[in-house]
């Protein structure tokens, strides 16, 4: 399977809506296509966030998303960059998207100057939080949170 990584733009909507509405009911919420569509429309044309999209040429299918939101540190005056969100598709698991995924945000951030990123994720998640840890991601021992020097 051949994992090919992209920034998304306003014409895949059709296709990241239903990934990111997959992945908000991953986190309990209820189902809502529409409102999926909405949120991720609003961020891409107003420039708030960066969508990257995993794809396999080979048989169409997409298998996941990452979603960047900018950020600064004011006490190391640094951008930085919040990875908000990581979903891979249920049928996509366990064939290197999210890891995929994770080096395409590190990438991206790294080239545009950042100095880190960081994420958050459920206490439960463990095999998300294996995965930041076999990457070099550190874990904040006090708010579960993690960063990536870059």
């Amino acid at each position: 399977m051949p994992i090919q990584i992209r920034q998304a733009t306003i014409l895949d909507l059709d296709a990241v809506a239903p990934l990111f509405d997959s992945y908000r009911q991953f986190y309990g919420q209820p189902a809502d296509l529409a409102r999926a569509q909405d949120f991720l429309a609003e961020r891409i044309r107003l420039h708030e966030s960066v969508i990257l999209l995993a794809h396999d040429d080979e048989d169409g299918e997409w298998l996941g998303f990452t979603q960047l939101y900018p950020l600064f540190s004011s006490v190391r005056t640094v951008r930085t960059w919040l990875l908000n969100d990581l979903f891979v598709a249920a049928a996509a698991r366990r064939r290197g998207v999210a890891k995929a995924l994770l080096d395409a945000a590190a990438g991206h951030a790294r080239a545009l100057g950042a100095a880190s990123l960081s994420l958050s994720t459920a206490l439960d998640n463990a095999p998300a939080q294996a995965l930041y840890e076999s990457m070099g991601w550190e874990r904040d021992r006090q708010f579960c949170e993690y960063s990536l020097t870059l």
